[in-house]
């Protein structure tokens, strides 16, 4: 199967550049200004922007066990629909994924429903070490541990635990940072004072900057100490990033930091219109410490962007406060609301480009992705630039149906979408073959 694109502005590898591309079966096979040969099918390009495909490397997909709320099937369409070629899912399903049985079993789940390319994170417990040590770091992106409860039962808090894991393992530890003792004290004030149905206005409070702070400088403090390397997930305040560095090329980094698009987005101020819908754990914060984040982003002490996906339903999302589970289906948009950004003059697309493909996939090691290179695997993304549209309801691919971005105006839009060479998304239509393969990471010794 061969498939030539024409006449497309390639962003790649902080460059764009006008160029004719070749697909040959699963990978790129030429890149050069003109190729004249017979293909299955040509696309031309003109006027759009080819981009390396995302690689999401934090979502929660909900399979097993959390299927009202999104499955693979459902949240990986979704994903192609927004530009997310690849993704790292996270362990807190139900069951949680911390035996080598359970995340096999996530496994065959991905090979039968994926959409996209797909990896599941190991989960981390109070208990489970001999279990972690037999991840096989050739085929699982990482270790997942959750310093502060989120959704699930898989809350590390055992120093001598977290001591162990982090010196016993080459792979890489992504961490969830919020420390449970400082929200814990933090909720029952409020509950004194509201009882159940706290004003989610407060959650930022609740779940506070010194909760993010003490937690991740912790978990960096740990790293240092016993030579892990470790992703900090979802930085959520401005005090936070002072903690990571920007003067050693990302490879070489053993401490590394992601921040997801919604903590880019939004402020506290907008918990009055948006309320419960934009109650994320950590989490969104004031805009100084929006301003922080994208400071932090843009001169590259924070490394990623990503989703954290989280879909739950609209009843469960309308529970009060303290019933209310956090986390908002984001994967069809993330792209969408960064080339917005994009268009306001915060960042070039050849930064987001950096920040969405490159960076993850030099930072989990995958293998042939992430870059528009000759004999990578062709995950592929055309968008166009001056296309108008708005999110709603009916335009929602999510298995939950709403968004926390409803109503917004946007003037980008992915028309098409390649994994592994096969067109599977084009302007709006979705190709019902599976094309998903499983991530391969480069293992060092």
């Amino acid at each position: 199967m061969k498939t030539l694109i024409k006449n497309v502005k390639i962003v790649n590898e902080g460059q764009i550049f006008e160029s004719d591309i070749l697909i040959e079966n699963d990978l790129i096979s030429k890149i050069e200004p003109s190729i004249s040969e017979d293909a299955d099918q040509i696309i031309d390009g003109s006027g759009k922007y080819l981009l390396p495909g995302v690689i999401d490397d934090q979502v929660h997909f909900r399979d097993p066990g959390l299927t009202h709320k999104g499955d693979i099937e459902t949240e990986s369409k979704a994903a192609i629909a927004g530009g997310i070629t690849s993704f790292i899912d996270q362990p807190n399903t139900v069951p949680n994924a911390v035996t080598q049985e359970l995340l096999a079993d996530k496994y065959e789940l991905g090979a039968q429903k994926a959409y996209a390319n797909y990896g599941f994170m190991m989960g981390g417990t109070n208990d489970n070490l001999e279990e972690v040590l037999k991840t096989n770091p050739r085929n699982v992106p990482g270790i997942k541990l959750f310093l502060g409860s989120s959704t699930g039962n898989m809350l590390v808090d055992n120093p001598e635990t977290l001591e162990n894991i982090f010196s016993s393992t080459k792979m890489l530890i992504a961490v969830h940072c919020e420390d449970e003792a400082t929200i814990r004290a933090n909720t029952q004030k409020y509950l004194d004072e509201y009882g159940e149905d706290i004003p989610v206005k407060f959650h930022h409070l609740i779940r506070s900057e010194e909760a993010c702070y003490k937690s991740s400088s912790k978990a960096i403090e740990l790293a240092e100490k016993t030579g892990a390397r470790l992703h900090v997930f979802h930085l959520s305040t401005a005090k936070e990033t002072v903690l990571f560095r920007n003067d050693i090329p990302l490879k070489d980094k053993k401490i590394t930091a992601e921040v997801c698009v919604h903590h880019l987005t939004f402020t506290n101020d907008d918990y009055e219109t948006k309320g419960s819908l934009i109650k994320w754990n950590p989490a969104v914060k004031t805009q100084h410490d929006k301003d922080g984040l994208w400071e932090a982003l843009l001169d590259g002490r924070i490394d990623v962007v990503a989703t954290d996906h989280a879909p739950h339903t609209a009843e469960e999302k309308q529970n009060s406060y303290t019933k209310c589970p956090s986390g908002a289906p984001l994967v069809q948009h993330s792209l969408a609301v960064m080339l917005e950004n994009y268009r306001d003059g915060k960042i070039s697309l050849e930064k987001i480009v950096e920040k969405m493909s490159h960076n993850p996939a030099i930072l989990f090691r995958i293998e042939k992705r992430g870059f528009v290179r000759e004999g990578y695997k062709a995950d592929l993304v055309l968008v166009d630039l001056n296309a108008d549209w708005t999110v709603a309801k009916d335009n929602l691919l999510y298995k939950c149906g709403w968004s926390p971005l409803e109503g917004m105006n946007l003037h980008s839009k992915v028309t098409q979408t390649f994994v592994n060479g096969h067109l599977v998304y084009d302007n709006g239509k979705i190709n019902e073959q599976k094309f998903g393969e499983r991530l391969l990471f480069e293992v060092q010794e």
